[in-house]
């Protein structure tokens, strides 16, 4: 079964975020837990904790169905030690935020070299990161998302995401999130269904579909490997509707969370109707 969704609004407390969710048929949702571009924010209340996991149990909602979102702020491969640990520090606060609300998942990009130091060198402090945080907490898995490629992003190559998950010590807590047009911006081809069988087939032997954890379903403004991170709502960009009508009739994408993070919040409605139509 498909569980499709979108990043909705958090505004007034996390509470709100399943009822934003439920308000527009979805049956999955991302969130930001805190405001995504400070490093800190006030702990969570135990009475928003509670109606949050009121509002998602009287929705429905299931935590392996809530796809949470760190800071853009944070850089797990931060080549300067002193904000890497700023990043380590802040990462490790997202995730003890989604063990209080109950979630099983978190969402992030994993870093950037900022051009002063190697691929590889970045590559292995994100996985030092994760391990460092997974040893401090329970429950949670963190979800990596792959890159666009821009500048120094790292992430964006199946090979990469492989080569993180490799070092990273606890199997069972790492996954991967694939953005669409972050993958056709990557130069993975997702325009026809022969290109989506190949691509999918691609991660499949390179990662494993056993780490796929999630997926953000996300039309592209810009062309296959442009490197440009824009997205565009369904069907309105270089993806096109077909490929979505594949990849919702794709068994091996049941059962995760399937976020839309399109740019007009006012066709969500519209796009999860559309994206459930799809499926035969």
């Amino acid at each position: 079964m498909k569980y499709i969704g979108a990043h909705v609004s958090a505004s007034g407390g996390v509470e709100n975020a399943p009822l934003n969710a439920a308000a527009i048929g979805a049956k999955a949702f991302a969130l930001f837990t805190k405001n995504q571009r400070q490093w800190t924010a006030a702990p969570l209340s135990k009475s928003s904790i509670s109606k949050f996991k009121q509002n998602c149990e009287a929705a429905g909602f299931l935590a392996k169905h809530i796809l949470p979102h760190d800071s853009y702020l944070i850089n797990l491969g931060h080549p300067n030690d002193e904000n890497l640990e700023k990043s380590r520090a802040s990462f490790l606060g997202e995730m003890q935020r989604c063990e209080e609300l109950g979630l099983s998942l978190l969402n992030f990009h994993p870093g950037s070299s900022l051009k002063e130091i190697s691929t590889e060198e970045c590559l292995k402090r994100i996985a030092e990161s994760i391990n460092i945080t997974l040893n401090k907490t329970h429950g949670v898995c963190a979800v990596i998302e792959n890159t666009a490629g821009q500048g120094s992003n790292v992430g964006n190559k199946f090979e990469e995401l492989k080569f993180i998950i490799d070092l990273v010590e606890d199997k069972s807590r790492v996954g991967i999130c694939i953005d669409t047009c972050h993958a056709l911006a990557a130069g993975y081809d997702l325009t026809s269904e022969k290109a989506v069988k190949e691509t999918l087939d691609q991660f499949g032997q390179i990662i494993g579909f056993e780490y796929l954890k999630g997926m953000h379903i996300n039309d592209s403004k810009k062309g296959v490997g442009s490197h440009v991170d824009r997205h565009e709502s369904i069907g309105k960009g270089a993806i096109g509707d077909e490929p979505f009508r594949i990849l919702m009739n794709d068994p091996r994408l049941d059962e995760i969370p399937l976020i839309l993070e399109t740019p007009d919040e006012s066709l969500w409605p519209e796009e999860i109707k559309k994206l459930y139509g799809f499926i035969e």
